[in-house]
């Protein structure tokens, strides 16, 4: 049963979009708060208006000067405390747009009045986001999600504060384990880069932490808690190890190694990403890159153990890549061949240099000691955890350019758009900044305005909206805000806020996401559930059987923790 909050004020003024309600002497009214009206309209009939409070004031009546307050709170002047809320309407049923009348009833909407409000009613599927203050679910519609109408999401926030890799992977285990999806969620893939720590990795292992009232509110939400039950690891190999065995510390069980051999380095034409630096793309030394690539791409010949052979000579390793192609460019006979004709002596050399620098970082990732993976995300696990954290910022970029570019070139062959394929990117602002082209950018580009029809949906995550190109923002039909710096609130990236949500962003605790969808002219205050997965090596439970099929379990485990007794995790 409805509760009767107040009515609607005479001495503001009420429009069909928005209204203020006097709130009740025995009554309350809270932020995002859901609040309802009716109004009877001549040859229509009862009109309902619906909406979520944005603002709550509270003042003196006849109060005059500031300092009446004392004499008020005294008992010498007479006064009344009257409080009110600003409604921002949501949904009007039918859609006659007349305001409501001063005086009018309003109630808080619970049941199907908040349903129809929130526009909750339509959804033919719903994802559980989490719960609103008043301890009710909120919803997110999957077609704006999975492609049917719209696709991709942006998260924004401070790292380390606004949680936004928590609720990213929060919003994929919802989307694959409350019935959403229906069959298809067995088939949906997600690939996600973990670019800090070692937090991602443990995806399928149990969270000890939680507790019954954690595990009361994921029933709440119709699923049963738990850890992911098809995850994939993959990590850069060791620095100078000649086995591939996986960087990691946190498990020895469920991680492979992935790496290139020198020979796919060279016909996958994977070069121009070793020069993925946004400011790369402006330089004139490009375009001895991609001649540099074409003619590697033409001359090396695949050997034993992803080798090549470059007339004649056996390359094994990145260093000897490198050196073979800068003995051809320092070369007067054979540097019009590997530079072009138009080639400055100056710009060639400032291909070297860069070139020479990026065996410290791409090394170990390019082998030719080591028999070919295939392809990077071959296994058939429903969730592929890439591990870039021990990586520097190039060997990272050179990772994620590869695997997207990859992936994406995979969907546009198989032709269709199922099953989907989930892509979760933290830092995407380093990766596809406002200014200057990059071939990662070319792709994130090509992800936001092709991938909806391909099936690959992009979860994007950055510290700042106002960093990223813009039309990979405005492509992404959901967005999520957790807490912001002052500054950077204030950008029109943020328009979607209402105003007092632009204020509240900036004291946002962990967990609270405001979550903006296209059916609802307000965004959402959610506040997700603790995740039921381990997020660091204390709260792992044991590692699930699945993962003995790795590589690195049928190695010594303790011989992955190194040989400094003190970095076991466990």
């Amino acid at each position: 049963m409805s509760e009767s909050v107040g009515r609607v004020l005479g001495t503001e003024d009420a429009t069909p979009l928005s209204f203020w309600v006097g709130v009740g002497p025995e009554a309350y009214a809270q932020l995002d708060d859901v609040l309802t009206t009716e109004r009877q309209v001549p040859g229509v009939g009862t009109v309902r208006i619906s909406g979520v409070v944005t603002s709550v004031r509270s003042r003196h009546e006849g109060a005059q000067f500031d300092s009446d307050v004392f004499d008020i709170a005294g008992g010498l002047l007479p006064a009344q405390v009257q409080e009110a809320a600003e409604v921002t309407v949501t949904r009007v049923e039918p859609e006659v747009f007349v305001p409501p009348r001063p005086g009018a009833e309003v109630q808080r909407a619970s049941g199907e009045d908040r349903d129809r409000a929130l526009y909750f009613d339509g959804m033919a599927r719903q994802v559980p986001l989490g719960f609103s203050r008043d301890g009710q679910p909120v919803f997110l519609n999957p077609d704006f999600l999975d492609g049917t109408r719209g696709a991709h999401v942006s998260i924004s926030g401070i790292s380390g504060v606004a949680t936004k890799t928590s609720f990213a992977t929060w919003m994929l285990y919802s989307l694959l384990h409350s019935g959403a999806l229906g069959a298809e969620a067995a088939n949906t893939k997600a690939l996600i880069f973990n670019v800090k720590g070692e937090d991602l990795l443990l995806l399928d292992h149990d969270n000890t932490k939680i507790d019954e009232t954690v595990r009361d509110s994921y029933r709440r939400l119709g699923m049963e808690p738990g850890a992911f039950k098809s995850v994939e690891v993959l990590a850069p190999p060791r620095e100078g190890d000649s086995n591939g065995i996986p960087d990691v510390a946190c498990r020895s069980t469920g991680v492979d190694a992935f790496y290139w051999t020198l020979a796919e380095f060279c016909q996958l034409n994977l070069l121009p990403f070793v020069f993925a630096d946004g400011d790369d793309d402006r330089q004139q030394y490009t375009m001895v890159v991609h001649q540099v690539a074409a003619r590697l791409r033409k001359e090396a010949r695949p050997k034993d153990n992803g080798a090549i052979s470059v007339d004649g000579r056996l390359l094994t390793s990145y260093r000897d890549l490198v050196d073979l192609i800068c003995e051809r460019l320092a070369d007067d006979d054979t540097r019009t061949e590997w530079a072009g004709s138009a080639i400055g002596l100056g710009t060639v050399n400032a291909f070297i240099r860069r070139l020479i620098a990026s065996g410290r970082d791409i090394g170990r990732l390019i082998r030719g000691d080591l028999p070919p993976r295939g392809a990077a995300l071959s296994s058939d696990a429903q969730v592929t955890v890439v591990d870039l954290h021990n990586l520097p910022d190039r060997a990272q970029r050179f990772v994620v350019g590869v695997v997207l570019r990859s992936e994406f070139e995979r969907k546009e062959k198989a032709g269709t758009a199922r099953p989907l394929q989930f892509v979760v990117l933290d830092e995407l602002n380093k990766y596809a900044p406002r200014e200057g082209t990059s071939p990662i950018k070319d792709i994130l580009l090509d992800i936001a305005e092709r991938g909806r029809s391909l099936g690959v949906i992009l979860i994007g995550a950055q510290q700042t909206a106002s960093e990223v190109e813009r039309r990979i923002a405005s492509n992404s039909a959901i967005r999520v805000v957790g807490r912001l710096d002052a500054a950077e609130a204030t950008r029109p990236e943020y328009g979607f806020l209402t105003q007092a949500q632009r204020m509240r962003v900036l004291m946002a605790k962990p967990g609270t996401m405001f979550v903006a969808q296209p059916e609802l002219p307000v965004p959402l205050v959610v506040n997700f559930p603790f995740p039921a997965w381990a997020t660091r090596p204390a709260e792992a439970g044991s590692a699930p059987a699945a993962t003995a099929r790795s590589v690195t379990a049928k190695v010594d485990p303790f011989d992955l923790a190194g040989d400094d007794e003190d970095d076991i995790p466990f």
